[in-house]
């Protein structure tokens, strides 16, 4: 039993092949396609109005130099939304579960980040390794820390959307195991059980949408230092 509540996270293949490539790829079919009409249909005027509105909110904080990663961040911010919602469906596979495409998205744009900002300002880029004020016998000390620290940012990426959506997947899951266990033997707590099931569910529509919100913002954050 223990073992299977684990397996909802392996990768699944067919006939060998692996199934994550079309996990990957479905999301963008699944968007609706902009028209060159002035007046369009419900959907593609909500999905401009929410693009928009987060566009704004994401450059908020970055100069004009940060804005050139406005297309990046925002598709991969609606990209990340898509997955971690598709997850939440029955029968269905979730790759940000899996802490190697995690890392695999998080690694290369942090260090593009770090390129930009040793490119652009070595000098202030490098001095954030040291702050200001710092007494000699310690700016050894915190360099290391600080350097530490810098490289730790990807994996903490990778791991904090890894481990949310992880948790909730199980909890979701053992929950729900005990509300069909419990229903033939004591019904009333069955119910009870399975209005938890409900609210927790909504609970991880919620961070399935924020964990990608703070993936895409830390990444901002990260951008503004370099920019």
């Amino acid at each position: 039993m223990t073992l299977s509540f684990f397996d909802q996270f392996m990768s699944p293949t067919y006939l060998g092949i692996p199934l994550i490539a079309v996990a990957l790829t479905l999301p963008w079919i699944l968007f609706p396609t902009p028209s060159a009409r002035w007046l369009n249909n419900r959907l593609i005027t909500l999905q401009g109005w929410f693009i928009n509105r987060f566009t704004q909110q994401l450059l908020l904080p970055l100069n004009l130099g940060g804005h050139k990663w406005a297309v990046m961040l925002t598709s991969l911010m609606l990209f990340l939304i898509s997955l971690n919602m598709l997850g939440l469906l029955p029968y269905t596979f979730t790759p940000t579960t899996q802490l190697s495409l995690n890392m695999g998205l998080a690694v290369p744009l942090w260090l593009a980040t770090v390129i930009i900002g040793m490119r652009n300002q070595p000098t202030a880029a490098l001095g954030h390794l040291l702050p200001e004020g710092t007494p000699v016998p310690l700016i050894p000390v915190l360099i290391i820390i600080e350097t530490i620290s810098l490289f730790i940012r990807p994996l903490a990426l990778g791991v904090r959307l890894t481990a949310n959506l992880t948790a909730g997947h199980l909890l979701i899951q053992l929950i729900a195991t005990a509300a069909f266990v419990l229903l033939p033997m004591m019904p009333t707590v069955a119910v009870l059980t399975s209005i938890v099931l409900f609210l927790l569910t909504l609970l991880e529509i919620a961070v399935a949408m924020i964990q990608a919100y703070v993936f895409v913002l830390l990444l901002s954050l990260y951008l503004q230092e370099n920019v």
